[in-house]
């Protein structure tokens, strides 16, 4: 939020997507209000039913996830990205180990201990990109019902700023 008018003013008038920490509609409304003229929203579909995480495990970790159990790191790609912390992203950060690769080098060095450790569910090492927005994510729901919470969010957060400007909603 505190980058958004910044781009905005920077790049006009081409357009700007916000993008990061956006899981509500009435963050939605913060970034058009803004002057973005959408948002992106990526975490927030990871716990929906019709994700494709193949793994319960990675689900229950990410429902039972607050905003303080991520981490950036570079430990899955050599590129610096919010994740789920876990022991996997904290041995990739401590000092007395070799670090990460750049990218790709890192993607490539860890590409099959990330495929096994997903596929067999590895408690303490399972995780995945993910935003501090994962602190909101408590239920596992439908695509239908993440959209229609945003839509109320958004409109609810629209009919405050009415009431806050002294317009009443028609």
């Amino acid at each position: 939020m505190v980058l958004t008018p910044e781009v905005v003013d920077a790049v006009s008038p081409l357009p700007v997507l916000a993008a990061g920490g956006i899981g509500s509609g009435e963050q939605i409304a913060a970034g058009l209000a803004l002057g973005a003229q959408g948002v992106w929203l990526g975490s927030i579909w990871l716990t929906t039913t019709e994700a494709e995480l193949h793994s319960r495990a990675l689900t229950a970790k990410l429902l039972a996830a607050g905003s303080g159990d991520t981490v950036r790191s570079r430990a899955l790609t050599g590129k610096p990205a919010r994740q789920l912390r876990t022991e996997w992203t904290d041995a990739w950060e401590d000092p007395a180990g070799p670090g990460p690769l750049p990218m790709p080098l890192q993607g490539l060095l860890v590409a099959e201990a990330v495929s096994r450790i997903q596929k067999y569910e590895v408690d303490p090492l399972l995780g995945t990109p993910v935003g501090q927005i994962v602190g909101r994510m408590n239920s596992e729901r439908s695509v239908r019902q993440v959209v229609d919470e945003l839509t109320r969010g958004f409109e609810k957060a629209v009919d405050r700023i009415d009431r806050i400007a002294g317009r009443s909603a028609s």
